[in-house]
């Protein structure tokens, strides 16, 4: 009897699984940041098997072959950064195309390379596991396949839709970089571009960051009609990021970057599959589902160049204290995802979790206020660094 129950809990259990309506996501992403392939790392074999499955995918959907081999659009690169005009690797981007004869395309993109066994950008330091990167990004590429799915069977839709999964975008945006140099869509015939890199850890205030709003004078009015209740966005306008959107904002073809946040798991080998919020993946790819159907209605979006904050930011650091910033809050405040060991942060005794409201004798009202504020000390000086603590003010003396 026992055994029989058992058994009937199990099926019961699979039937529920069965019907969730992410179950695929979840088969795409625990495939992708398998132990298999090896970390993805562009040119590896983790490489190949990963394109080979996301082509397979495509063609089950019915997406047309867009590359320049079938699905794939290979690219040469210098394996050694400080001698660039020797281009000895090979790395793919895998190209998919929802043909609906229109005079506009939208492009929707996702990174599927990550670090291979960490030699280069692991923050896990002189450990060489295999770096399965579920939420870098084996998620945006699960929402990419959703979309995909779903966009195919939506007859009101008025767009074509070109998805494209890039290789090398841990080496500094190499594939977007070589489709924007060789584009299969010419760019003035290019509506958005819409670039998912980290949507897999959603957490439960349901708040998450958009960047590139700025990029065309349309996103936030498009925006608000598509936020679901309960959900928040924290909008950035820069167009210019550390991900494949930033090569076609550099294309004058406005962009839209979706991400869920940094964690304590990001570049090292615990980013596996388990810790991924697949219902939070969903949720945002149908975000965008409905985003790009309001695309679809729209003539042409107003391209317009946004400022660099990015770059501003870069060159006013002289120091830093050791946080990961939580980039979908949006109280008031800059609340700090993870705190990294032996930094000024967590010497000071600064937690995960904690807003940060106060440097020095600066407010901080948002994560720009507090690079701002960052920006005012060199290595060496020392300052009073206030945090929200669950309702509590805490202050805590800090040595860079």
């Amino acid at each position: 009897m026992k055994i029989r129950i058992t058994v009937i809990a199990f099926l019961s259990c699979w039937s529920l699984m069965a019907q969730r309506p992410w179950q695929q996501i979840h088969v795409d992403v625990v495939y992708l940041s398998s132990d298999d392939l090896e970390g993805r790392e562009t040119a590896a074999r983790g490489e190949k098997l990963a394109a080979e499955y996301i082509s397979s995918r495509m063609k089950a959907i019915g997406l047309e072959p867009k590359g320049n081999s079938k699905y794939y659009q290979s690219f040469d690169f210098a394996s050694n950064p400080h001698e660039k005009s020797v281009k000895d690797k090979k790395g793919t981007n895998v190209i998919g195309f929802l043909n609906r004869n229109a005079d506009k395309t939208i492009i929707i993109g996702a990174h599927y390379d990550h670090l291979g066994f960490g030699a280069t950008g692991s923050l896990a330091a002189n450990d060489h596991s295999i770096h399965n990167g579920a939420d870098d990004n084996a998620s945006g590429i699960s929402s990419l396949l959703w979309l995909a799915e779903q966009l195919s069977t939506q007859k009101k839709l008025g767009v074509n839709v070109l998805f494209i999964a890039f290789s090398g975008e841990e080496l500094g945006l190499i594939g977007s970089k070589a489709y924007c140099e060789n584009p299969v869509i010419p760019a003035e015939k290019v509506l958005a571009m819409i670039n998912m890199d980290m949507v897999g850890r959603l957490k439960a205030e349901k708040s998450f960051a958009i960047s590139g709003t700025g990029t065309a004078i349309e996103w936030n009015q498009l925006l608000e009609k598509v936020k679901p209740e309960g959900f928040s966005f924290t909008l950035s306008e820069s167009g210019v990021g550390p991900s494949d959107h930033t090569s076609f904002y550099l294309k004058s073809i406005p962009v839209l970057h979706f991400f869920t946040g940094v964690h304590t798991d990001y570049h090292k080998p615990s980013d596996d599959s388990p810790l991924v919020n697949y219902e939070g993946i969903y949720q945002i790819s149908g975000i965008i589902y409905k985003l790009v159907l309001q695309l679809s209605a729209e003539p042409m979006l107003s391209f317009q160049k946004t400022k660099d904050e990015n770059k501003e930011q870069a060159a006013a650091f002289k120091v830093t204290l050791g946080v990961m910033p939580d980039y979908s809050y949006s109280g008031n405040g800059m609340r700090v995802d993870a705190v990294l060991d032996d930094r000024p942060a967590k010497k000071a005794g600064l937690l995960g979790g904690d807003v940060i409201v106060k440097v020095g004798d600066m407010d901080i009202k948002d994560i720009y206020a507090y690079m701002k504020a960052l920006s005012n000390y060199k290595k060496g000086d020392k300052t009073k660094v206030t945090v929200d603590r669950k309702g509590e003010q805490l202050t805590y003396e800090v040595e860079f």
